[in-house]
């Protein structure tokens, strides 16, 4: 057995994992507030990708048609991208929540979640219609480099992606433990009736919700468009099942529980890899149906809701 190439491996799953963690929050934070799933979170992973691409795009910041390297975007101007694909995920999210689940809340549980469906094809379709189908290369947001240390090398792209999943997640977790906005978010996820007597705008909070779901999946989708530059518009398919899975196995409703299962996952996958590719993608469905099994509510979830 090669060690380092199973380092190599596991090193390279949690950059893999940080990433399915940081669109994992946006499931869970809906259903620990909704008890829903939304599925078209996502595609908004995979708009997240398109709004840092066609500012890029349109200020000459691209590879030519042959693959070569163009130009790097500036260190201000990859700031600028990111913040608005936040700020364009954000207000996508906040549509979403407004025009397709909004009127359905008191509708029982099976429209809402028909809706999430429909709504993720409609973002599926709907971006290859207006992107294209044709897969399209990222910009070079950060020059490639990479460094070895005792034979195992750790690229750039996986540090700033665990860097900045570390960082936003406990960013996160900050804002739901200790600012008012994040108190009345725990007290919507406990009572609707109970949030609403205690003077809090219940609709503004569960909006708010998806807003900083849909701005962390953005995030997520530029971080992987960085260290695998071809986007398409269902590049959320196979993301969206392994953030739900991520989701699912650390316990749905819980932010530490998503960025686990997150990282889980991603090294699972990473360390299957090394025996075989071939069933690394199969992790996740293996890990789904042990879950539901063994631990239905997931490793840090609770089966039984409290109540205030």
């Amino acid at each position: 057995m090669d060690f380092t190439q199973l380092l190599q491996n596991m090193t390279n799953g949690v950059a893999k994992g940080s990433c399915y963690a940081l669109v994992a929050v946006g499931y869970t934070m809906v259903y620990g507030v909704l008890q829903l799933i939304n599925f078209a979170h996502s595609d908004v992973y995979m708009l997240g990708a398109y709004f840092a691409y066609w500012p890029a795009k349109w200020m000459g910041y691209l590879p030519d048609e042959k693959g070569g390297r163009a130009q790097d975007v500036p260190l201000a101007l990859v700031g600028l991208f990111v913040v608005g694909s936040m700020a364009a995920c954000a207000a996508v999210g906040a549509l979403i929540e407004r025009a397709a689940y909004r009127p359905l809340r008191h509708s029982g549980r099976l429209a809402p979640l028909i809706t999430a469906i429909g709504v993720s094809l409609l973002l599926e379709y709907g971006g290859q219609m207006v992107f294209g189908t044709e897969p399209r290369l990222f910009p070079t947001f950060v020059e490639a480099q990479s460094y070895d240390v005792a034979g195992v090398k750790f690229a750039n792209t996986s540090i700033i992606i665990v860097v900045t999943a570390a960082v936003l997640m406990g960013a996160l977790t900050l804002f739901v433990n200790h600012t008012r906005q994040g108190r009345a978010l725990r007290a919507v996820s406990h009572s609707f009736n109970n949030a609403r007597l205690m003077g809090i705008n219940v609709n503004a909070t569960i909006t708010m919700t998806f807003m900083l779901g849909s701005s962390l999946a953005a995030v997520g989708g530029i971080l992987v468009a960085m260290d695998q530059p071809t986007i398409t518009p269902l590049m959320g398919l196979r993301m969206g099942l392994k953030a739900f899975v991520a989701a699912v196995l650390g316990g749905i409703g819980s932010i530490p529980g998503a960025a686990l299962g997150g990282l889980l996952l991603g090294v699972s996958e990473s360390v299957v890899a090394y025996w075989s590719t071939t069933y690394s993608e199969a992790v996740a469905f293996l890990i789904l149906i042990g879950v539901l099994l063994v631990r239905p509510a997931g490793i840090l979830g609770s089966s039984a809701r409290e109540k205030v």
